[in-house]
């Protein structure tokens, strides 16, 4: 699945990213703890989460995913951003919960990320 056709699927606002639009994305796990985010493969990942703090974008960055989307309107701050251009990583942000944006996810065909645990 493509960047772009995650953000249209979520109905997501994309605040950083636009060149990664054409993006293939392979897999998806979501977390508000990025204690288990690490036990996830690398694998051109969208991560979805409700935690805003820079740590997420850190995260995300070491595990090589390509892509956050916060949920539940949350938005980060604007150096929370600037971090996630610099690291590569396109980042939205939906309105939906993330339950329901795993299920829409899972349902037009994104796998989820395998635990190495």
């Amino acid at each position: 699945m493509k960047i772009c056709e995650i953000k249209k699927c979520l109905n997501a606002d994309l605040l950083c990213g636009e060149e990664w639009l054409d993006h293939d994305v392979f897999s998806a796990c979501c977390s508000d703890m990025m204690s288990d985010v690490l036990a996830y493969v690398k694998d051109q990942g969208v991560l979805l989460t409700g935690l805003l703090n820079s740590q997420v974008i850190r995260t995300a960055n070491m595990m090589d995913m390509v892509c956050i989307v916060f949920v539940r309107d949350k938005k980060p701050t604007e150096e929370m951003v600037e971090l996630a251009r610099e690291s590569g990583i396109a980042v939205m942000s939906t309105h939906l919960r993330a339950y329901d944006a795993c299920g829409l996810l899972y349902s037009e065909g994104l796998g989820r990320c395998d635990s190495n645990v």
